[in-house]
C-alpha cells in the first residue's frame, strides 16, 4: 500500500511539478516513507521501483544503498527550497523553513540509526545534518491532525469509540517505567484500571480473548479523540538524538543538557505544560547519569515515542533498550516479513533478497542491516 499509495503519488509530483518548493516537499516525503519501508522490511525495491508498466518486477536495493540514496535525496530536496510557500499544505501550512528543518532532522535521525554498523559514517552524516539546521521547538514538530468527521477521524477513535474495541492497553514495560517515577505523561497515555484505580500494564502479546480488561490501563482519552493529533517526528526526538550523539563523543554538545531538554519538551508536548519537568528530572533513575547515559536516553526516548510504534520499535532494535517485560507470546520481532504478493509477483528478485539477507528464510527474526546490536 505504501508504494501504490503515497510513494507513487509523490513520484508523480516529482516528475511533473514546476514548483521547486513542491518538488522539495515531495522528495522529503519520499525519503521519509522509504526510510520506514527499509527499517521495517530490510532490503527493498528503490532504484527500479515506481516505474509502473515499465517494470513490474524491480530488483531489491540493499538497505545500505537505500540509506545512502536517501541521505542524498534529502540534501537534494533541501537544495530545491526557495522563498515563498506552497498551497494546500496540511502539515506546515506552506512554511518551507519548517520543511527544511524536518528534512535535516530526518537525515540526522537516520544517521543515528547507523551507530552500530558504521559509526564513522553515522557521526559524519549526523553532524552535517545537525549543522544544516534541525527542529528548534515543538512548533516544528512533524504532526498530522485528524478531523472530527468519520472519513478523516483518528485510528484510535475508530477502534475504541466507534468500533467498541475496549482492549487497547498500555504495555507492562511502559507502565513499569513510568509508574514508579510518577511520570506526568502517564495519565495522558492511559487511564487507571477500572477495577482498582491503579496503573497496570498488560504483557505484550496478550490476546484479547480471556483477558479482563478492567484489570489493566487502557488507552487514554488524548489518543481517543476523533480529531487527535499524531506525532510523526518531534523536537524531543531530535534532542534525544543530540544527547545520544554527545554521549558517544560525536561532537561537543552536552549530553546532559540535551537529555534534560528532551524530557522537558516531551512532557510539554504530551501534557501541554512543562512545569512538572524539573521535579521529574530530579528523581533518582531519571536524573541524567553519564555512567549509563545511552540506556537512560534510549529509555526516555522509548517513553516519549508512545503511539509512534514503528520508530520506538526501530530504536529498541538498534539499542537494545529498554529491557522488555516478559512477553505473553513470542519474542519481539526484528522485522516484518515481505508480503505474499511480492513473493508471488516478483519471485526472482524476492528470492534473491531473502537469500542475501537471511539465508533464504523470510521470517520476522532475521535482522536488517543496521541491526547489529
Amino acid at each position: 500500500p505504501i508504494y501504490q499509495g503515497p510513494l507513487i503519488n509523490l513520484e508523480t509530483v516529482i516528475k511533473n511539478t514546476s514548483s521547486n518548493n513542491q518538488l522539495a516537499v515531495a522528495k522529503i516525503l519520499k525519503a521519509y516513507y522509504m526510510w520506514h519501508i527499509t527499517d521495517r522490511w530490510g532490503d527493498a525495491p528503490y532504484t527500479e521501483a515506481l516505474k509502473g508498466a515499465e517494470n513490474f518486477t524491480p530488483t531489491y536495493d540493499t538497505q545500505e544503498a537505500i540509506y545512502d540514496a536517501l541521505f542524498a535525496l534529502l540534501k537534494e530536496a533541501v537544495g530545491h527550497i526557495e522563498g515563498g510557500s506552497i498551497d494546500s499544505d496540511v502539515i506546515y501550512g506552506g512554511n518551507m523553513e519548517k520543511w527544511r528543518k524536518m528534512a535535516n532532522t530526518t537525515r540526522m535521525l537516520m544517521a543515528l540509526r547507523l551507530s552500530e554498523v558504521n559509526s564513522s559514517k553515522a557521526q559524519a552524516e549526523f553532524n552535517d545534518a545537525l549543522n544544516a539546521g534541525i527542529m528548534t521547538s515543538n512548533d516544528d514538530n512533524f504532526t498530522f491532525k485528524h478531523l472530527a468527521e468519520q472519513s478523516n477521524e483518528s485510528y484510535w477513535y475508530n477502534q475504541v469509540e466507534r468500533s467498541g474495541r475496549q482492549w487497547w492497553a498500555l504495555s507492562e514495560t511502559l507502565v513499569d517505567l513510568m509508574k514508579p517515577v510518577n511520570d506526568p505523561r502517564l495519565p495522558v497515555y492511559g487511564d487507571p484500571a477500572t477495577s482498582n484505580g491503579e496503573y497496570v500494564g498488560l504483557a505484550i502479546g496478550t490476546a484479547p480473548a480471556g483477558t479482563n480488561t478492567e484489570n489493566f490501563s487502557l488507552l487514554g482519552s488524548y489518543a481517543r479523540q476523533q480529531d487527535a493529533t499524531i506525532h510523526l517526528m518531534t523536537y524531543a526526538q531530535a534532542l534525544f538524538a543530540k544527547a545520544e550523539a554527545a554521549a558517544r563523543g560525536w561532537n561537543g554538545e552536552s549530553a546532559a543538557t540535551n537529555y534534560n531538554d528532551a524530557v522537558t519538551n516531551s512532557i510539554a508536548q504530551w501534557t501541554g505544560d512543562a512545569s512538572a519537568a524539573a521535579d521529574f528530572l530530579a528523581q533518582d533513575g531519571v536524573a541524567f547519569n553519564s555512567a549509563n547515559a545511552i540506556e537512560q536516553i534510549a529509555t526516555q526516548r522509548y517513553v516519549h515515542l508512545f503511539l509512534n510504534g514503528y520508530e520506538g520499535w526501530a530504536e529498541y532494535r538498534r539499542t537494545g533498550y529498554p529491557a522488555m517485560a516478559q512477553s505473553a507470546g513470542a519474542d519481539v520481532p526484528n522485522r516484518q516479513s515481505y508480503t505474499s504478493t511480492e513473493s508471488f509477483n516478483n519471485t526472482e528478485n524476492y528470492n534473491a533478497a531473502v537469500q542475501r539477507q537471511f539465508g533464504g528464510n523470510d521470517n520476522i527474526y532475521g535482522k536488517v542491516w543496521w541491526d547489529a546490536n
